[in-house]
């Protein structure tokens, strides 16, 4: 099988349970009445899953922290945290769907200057008239999927 095949649909699938985590987890901030409890639970559950993965999977520890690993490659876990604590928190009062929206929107112009720079030892893949075009009709796309239709 076609390996891009696989791994579009590995991460349309991902991409498909992010608006579900950020209802879930919304709601449960919402029930609780603490986006950071709420935030904990499913930080718990997703550790859980991490460490019996680790296990399972890959058989445990076999390497060690590298002194020659960047420093900042260690800070992901940063921005995971900031988004499931803003999306908790902002999705409730703002809906799904405007929340997701605007952090797809933020997704475009992060991958666009992450591509195009190389940072974070990305490989490069620079800003071309069709890359261009295909960000503007994505991020024209967002609006127009948040636009409300007009009653007459």
């Amino acid at each position: 099988m076609n390996s891009t095949l696989v791994y579009a649909s590995i991460m349309l699938v991902a991409g498909l349970g992010i608006p579900v985590m950020a209802a879930l987890n919304a709601g449960l901030g919402e029930k609780l009445q603490s986006p950071a409890l709420a935030t904990m639970v499913l930080l718990l559950g997703a550790l859980v899953i991490a460490v019996a993965y680790f296990y399972v999977i890959e058989g445990g520890p076999s390497i060690q922290f590298n002194a020659n690993i960047p420093w900042y490659f260690y800070l992901g876990g940063l921005f995971f945290i900031f988004y499931i604590l803003t999306i908790t928190w902002v999705a409730p009062k703002f809906g799904i769907a405007n929340a997701v929206a605007y952090v797809l929107l933020g997704q475009l112009i992060a991958m666009i200057i992450i591509d195009h720079f190389g940072l974070f030892h990305a490989p490069v893949y620079t800003i071309s008239l069709q890359r261009a075009l295909g960000i503007i009709l994505m991020i024209a796309g967002v609006f127009l999927v948040l636009s409300r239709p007009v009653d007459t």
